[in-house]
C-alpha cells in the first residue's frame, strides 16, 4: 500500500479542526461532577487507609496502591484545567487546577507551561525537549559514543523509565520550576506555593498519625499515580507507528493525529484515566473536556481504528527505543544495527 504524501495527510489531519470544535464547550456543572465523583472516592479510601493503618499497614498499602488510580483521574483533572477545557471561566479552572495541584503535588503554572511546549512540539526532531520522553534516532544512536550509548540505554530501561523516573519526578523535581528557571516570577510562586501547601498537608498527617499514613497511604499512592502517569504518557507516543518529522515537514495536525496513540483500555480504566487515552483525539483538539472524548468516536468511527493500542499490545512498546527515519517507525536498540530492508 502506498503511503500518503505528507501535505495530503496533513489535509486529513486538519480537516478535522472544525468537526472537532463542536465538542469544546464545558458544562460547568458536569465537571464539578466529575470533581466529586472522584475526590470523594479519593478521600474515601484515604479514611480507609488511615482505619486499616491501625490493623496493620500491610493491610494498608494494598488500598492506598489503588487509590492511585483515583490521584490519576484527578491529574487528568488538572490536566484538563491547564488546556481550559473544564470551566467555561478560565480562572475558575486555573484555581481549580492549583488545589488539585497540591493533592497530585504538580505546580500547575510550571505543569501548564511545560505541557503546553509538548503539544506545540510532539514528534519534532528539531524540537523535543522538557515534558517528552526523549526519543534518539538510529542515526543519533549510531554517532555516539560507547558511553553515551549506555546512558539511552539506561535512560530508557523499563526500571528507571517506569519505577525510578516517576518517583523522582513527581516527589523531587517537581520541587523547582525546572525548565522555567528564567522564565519569571510566577512560575517560582507556583513551585514554591505548591511546595509550602504540599508540606502543611504532610506537617499535619504527621501531627495526626505519625510517619505510618506518609509511609504506608501518601507515597504508595503517589508513587502508583506517577508510575501510571507516566506509561500512560508513554504509550501515548512512544510506539511503533508514531510519527516524527524534522522541522520542514512537521505539521502539527498530522503529528497530533498520527504521532498520538488510541489506548483502547477496558471501560474501568477508561473512567479511572479519564479517558486520557483517547489521545489523538486530545492532541487534534486540547479544548476538549475529557468526558466529551468518547462522544467524539461515537459520532466519528473513522478516529476509532487510528492509532489504537489494545492492553496488551501496549506492553510490546516498551522494546521500542528509536525512531528509525528510513523504516518510518519507532524501532529496538538492535535494529540500529540491522540493515534496512531493500
Amino acid at each position: 500500500m502506498t503511503a500518503p504524501h505528507p501535505s495530503d495527510a496533513a489535509a486529513d489531519a486538519r480537516r478535522w479542526v472544525p468537526i472537532l470544535a463542536r465538542y469544546r464547550d464545558p458544562s460547568d456543572r458536569r465537571s464539578l461532577l466529575e470533581i466529586g465523583l472522584t475526590l470523594g472516592p479519593f478521600l474515601l479510601l484515604w479514611g480507609l487507609g488511615w482505619w486499616a493503618l491501625s490493623i496493620s499497614p500491610w493491610l494498608a498499602m494494598p488500598i492506598a496502591i489503588f487509590n492511585g488510580f483515583f490521584l490519576v483521574r484527578l491529574f487528568v483533572i488538572q490536566h484538563d484545567c491547564g488546556h481550559g477545557a473544564l470551566f467555561s471561566n478560565k480562572t475558575l479552572g486555573d484555581w481549580v487546577g492549583r488545589a488539585l495541584g497540591v493533592l497530585t503535588v504538580t505546580p500547575y503554572d510550571v505543569w501548564q507551561r511545560i505541557h503546553a511546549a509538548h503539544h506545540g512540539t510532539a514528534g519534532n526532531l528539531d524540537r523535543r525537549g522538557p515534558g517528552e520522553v526523549y526519543t534518539m534516532t538510529t542515526a543519533e544512536y549510531r554517532a555516539e559514543s560507547r558511553l553515551g550509548r549506555l546512558r539511552y540505554r539506561l535512560y530508557r530501561h523499563p526500571v528507571v523509565l517506569f519505577g525510578i523516573g516517576p518517583a523522582w519526578v513527581f516527589l523531587f523535581e517537581n520541587r523547582l520550576p525546572l525548565g522555567l528557571m528564567r522564565a519569571g516570577a510566577r512560575y517560582w510562586v507556583s513551585a514554591m506555593g505548591t511546595n509550602i501547601a504540599v508540606f502543611l498537608v504532610l506537617g499535619a498527617v504527621v501531627m495526626f498519625g505519625g510517619l505510618d499514613p506518609l509511609l504506608f497511604l501518601f507515597l504508595p499512592t503517589t508513587v502508583c499515580a506517577a508510575t501510571i502517569g507516566v506509561w500512560l504518557f508513554y504509550v501515548q507516543h512512544q510506539f511503533e507507528d508514531t510519527l516524527y518529522e524534522h522541522e520542514p515537514d512537521w505539521n502539527l495536525h498530522e503529528v497530533a493525529l498520527h504521532g498520538s496513540s488510541h489506548y483502547d483500555l477496558p471501560a474501568p480504566l477508561h473512567w479511572l484515566t479519564a479517558n486520557i487515552g483517547l489521545h489523538h483525539v486530545h492532541h487534534l483538539n486540547s479544548r476538549i473536556p475529557f468526558y466529551r472524548l468518547p462522544a467524539v468516536l461515537r459520532d466519528h468511527p473513522g478516529l476509532e481504528g487510528a492509532q489504537r493500542l489494545s492492553l496488551g499490545e501496549s506492553l510490546r512498546c516498551v522494546r521500542l527505543k528509536l525512531w528509525d527515519e528510513e523504516r518510518r517507525r519507532l524501532v529496538t536498540l538492535a535494529d540500529a544495527f540491522t540493515p534496512t530492508p531493500a
